[in-house]
């Protein structure tokens, strides 16, 4: 379905700001750090992100949307959306470093504040399910005209079950066509409050999208957070990067929606869900006759109510009851489906032990290709390492390794020092520590390299890049 098809039903001028950082760890350990869930395919043949996309292409237009992520995932957004529709790939922005929702609403709103001085701005996590849109749109057109008069909107979602993972909004003085006041917003309740709010019918789910007048916003900015007004009325007078590293970490709940007065709520049930946990992904996919959501190459014998997930080679399943069990090619999870939420317990230690799991899979992609661990060991690493089409990786060199690289597939355009070669399968080049050098793939098909590293430290800020076609050059590299 074409978002054109639907000019008709856009909301006039309204900019939809998406975002799409994030880490997603409670999806660990398939979501990761540098491929969180928002990135992921996870309940159909498309990723979270393209699924926000094509929802709000078909709402708002093309040309009206707006992608603020990080510069580590930049590059896979551009290329998810790109896939969708070339245009989108102009329209991602990218933070210097996080600082959490406010900020990156700002980052937003700017560009479309640039495109159309009258906008309203519509605010949506990427990686969360609809599956009722036309409802949805429905709903934001309700929320577009409360904006209009100076109303901060958000969207509750009725609660279908108590929901202790979730923050609530409490509806207050009627608006009509059933919105209302915001009477409070409430933390994330106990499981005895949020069987209450179920019961009392005033509570919504907090769905996290909002909608706003910019004008109104950023006078909301400028009286409850002067330290961004001050950088949002300066932004064009100094980088990005020097301005946005002195921005408070804040989020828009926090900082701004909370705090104004003139707050509202539309209430809506347009199948929505935040696919935050394991549990989540068992309860909304397609079950076998003995409750089971099965993913990957799994063998099942008997098990019941479980979530069998495979990444990574066959997965083994024998007479489990009410489980989640999800594998990678590196690390396998195991708990009780009503013990999901401590994998956010996992991930932060983790984290605590330096561990890599929490950043990557063994497979990394980069805007040239993609790299995958194969082996490693003290003083050793052995990658496979593909190269798209045209593409080249940075002109860079290494304090602490050598590398030695042969050819498996296609042809190789390697630079090492001032000499520049072409390599074909089966031939090989050493890249000694401290030579300048550089990869790339001069050809129309994929090339595909095994890379050994040896030295005394092999992780990857151990590169000082000279020359980048993707702009990945910090202060730090020129020496």
């Amino acid at each position: 379905m074409s978002a054109k098809q639907h000019s008709a039903d856009r909301i006039d001028h309204c900019h939809a700001v998406i975002l799409a950082g994030g880490s997603g760890t409670r999806l660990w350990p398939y979501s990761r750090t540098l491929l969180p869930k928002q990135l992921l395919a996870l309940t159909g043949e498309t990723t979270m992100l393209q699924q926000t996309a094509v929802r709000s292409m078909e709402v708002f237009g093309t040309e009206s949307i707006w992608v603020v992520t990080n510069e580590e995932q930049v590059f896979e957004v551009r290329g998810q959306l790109a896939a969708l529709e070339p245009q989108l790939e102009a329209q991602v922005l990218a933070e210097p470093m996080g600082r959490n929702t406010l900020p990156a609403i700002l980052l937003g709103m700017d560009r479309a504040l640039t495109a159309d001085p009258e906008a309203l701005v519509a605010v949506f996590p990427s990686d969360h399910l609809i599956h009722k849109p036309e409802i949805w749109r429905e709903a934001l057109t309700r929320g577009a005209a409360l904006a209009r008069e100076g109303w901060f909107v958000t969207f509750g979602v009725v609660p279908d079950k108590p929901e202790t993972g979730y923050g609530y909004i409490k509806q207050g003085a009627p608006l009509g066509d059933d919105c209302f006041e915001v009477g409070a917003f409430v933390e994330k309740p106990d499981l005895a409050t949020a069987e209450q709010f179920v019961r009392g019918g005033e509570h919504f789910w907090n769905s996290g999208m909002f909608v706003f007048n910019v004008a109104a916003f950023v006078a909301a900015v400028e009286k409850h957070e002067p330290e961004l007004a001050a950088w949002w009325h300066g932004r064009d007078e100094q980088s990005l990067m020097d301005g946005y590293s002195k921005l408070p970490n804040i989020s828009v709940d926090y900082g701004i929606m909370e705090k104004v007065s003139q707050q509202a709520v539309v209430k809506a049930d347009f199948g929505w869900d935040d696919l935050g946990s394991w549990e989540a992904l068992h309860r909304l996919g397609d079950k076998d006759d003995k409750g089971n959501v099965v993913q990957g190459d799994v063998l099942n014998l008997d098990s019941e109510d479980c979530l069998l997930f495979s990444r990574g080679g066959k997965l083994a399943a024998v007479e489990l009851k009410g489980m989640i069990v999800v594998q990678t090619r590196d690390a396998t999870l195991i708990c009780p489906t009503s013990k999901v939420q401590r994998v956010k317990d996992v991930v932060n230690q983790l984290k605590g032990e330096g561990s890599s799991l929490v950043e990557a899979h063994v497979t990394v992609y980069r805007p040239w290709g993609s790299y995958t661990v194969l082996e490693e060991g003290p003083h050793y690493k052995i990658k496979r390492i593909e190269v798209k089409p045209g593409a080249r990786l940075s002109l860079q060199k290494h304090h602490h390794r050598s590398e030695h690289w042969v050819v498996i597939s296609g042809t190789a355009e390697v630079r090492v020092g001032d000499e520049e070669i072409l390599l074909y399968e089966n031939q090989s080049v050493d890249i000694p520590k401290t030579s300048l050098h550089r990869l790339g793939n001069p050809g129309h098909v994929p090339v595909e390299i095994i890379e050994i590293q040896s030295g005394p430290y092999l992780e990857e800020d151990d590169i000082v890049r000279y020359d980048d076609v993707y702009g990945r050059i910090s202060p730090e590299d020129k020496e």
